[in-house]
């Protein structure tokens, strides 16, 4: 992989993309934004593909950094403020823009590295229920780590209110023996114990169903992999909140696109704006929220 490498290629029903450069290798479909997997010469993949995914139109793929926006989760547990944006009873989970169509602005190529820019224009592609005017880019640079820029720009003459997260699923030898550096002393809400308000104590670790919202985080947060001997490094900008979730044995059963022993070397950390981290834009203000991934051996 020393040579650089940039193929438009089809899977199934998907236009994607297939990076290799610096001895990183990408795939990221056109659909959604989305980054489908990552992995370094020589390594483990860090970010996730389910070994079930499907690369259907209109369907999210199971994996990846998929992009979560102009909400995340489920909408009614969303601010007022981001809720009063639409105008449908059903709300699908994670917003409106997964499994949307994005337009490939170009593919910067330069000094080992390659950067693909797409962007996503509501003005041109109305999203259903949803009247604001704002316009998407995200830029996505591959080197000897991978960096992701999301910007959000309000085009509208009202205030603009959204939150949003870049989903990343981390690819890991076993959950049940990582944890997280960077979250101990944070707040967070458990949304398996009724969103109950908790401080997280030490680093977190995984022995059973994981699903909570991560409050005043710092700017790097590392997952430590004893089994694959590796730190991954997630180091954000623009983002002051974060979702860690594992399904577990039993609800890993009921995941589409998803295998019944999945959960065992899948770890989900997504850098979001969620709850008081929400993003709050004036007109023609903009939001960058970034996020650069790395990892180094555990010495």
């Amino acid at each position: 992989m020393s040579s650089t490498q940039v193929e438009r290629m089809e899977l199934d029903q998907l236009t994607c993309w297939r990076i290799r450069v610096a001895g990183s290798e990408l795939l990221l479909a056109q659909q959604g934004a989305q980054i489908l997997s990552y992995r370094q010469e020589g390594q483990q993949p860090l970010i996730w593909l389910s070994p079930e995914a499907a690369y259907r139109s209109g369907q999210s793929v199971r994996g990846g950094v998929p992009i979560c926006w102009p909400w995340f989760g489920d909408l009614r547990r969303n601010p007022d403020s981001v809720q009063a944006h639409y105008q449908q009873a059903d709300a699908p989970a994670h917003g409106l823009v997964r499994a949307e169509d994005w337009q490939l602005q170009g593919i910067d190529e330069e000094d080992g590295e390659v950067t693909l820019h797409l962007a996503y224009d509501t003005r041109n592609s109305p999203l259903p229920g949803w009247q604001q005017d704002a316009r998407l880019t995200f830029s996505v640079c591959v080197a000897q780590d991978l960096s992701m820029r999301l910007e959000t720009l309000n085009r509208d003459r009202a205030p603009l209110a959204i939150s949003q997260a870049l989903h990343s699923y981390f690819a890991v030898s076993d959950v049940r023996q990582v944890s997280v550096e960077g979250m101990h002393g944070c707040r967070y809400l458990d949304t398996l114990q009724d969103w109950r308000e908790l401080n997280q104590e030490g680093e977190p670790t995984f022995t059973a169903e994981t699903d909570r919202i991560y409050l005043d985080t710092p700017a790097r947060l590392s997952i430590v992999d004893p089994g694959w001997g590796r730190r991954i490094h997630l180091d954000a900008r623009g983002s002051r909140s974060a979702v860690l979730w594992n399904p577990w044995i039993e609800k890993a059963k009921r995941l589409s696109q998803f295998p019944d022993d999945a959960w065992q070397n899948m770890l989900c950390i997504e850098t979001a704006n969620l709850l008081e981290d929400i993003v709050q834009l004036k007109a023609d203000e903009r939001h960058l929220l970034e996020l650069r991934i790395s990892s180094v051996p555990i010495v």
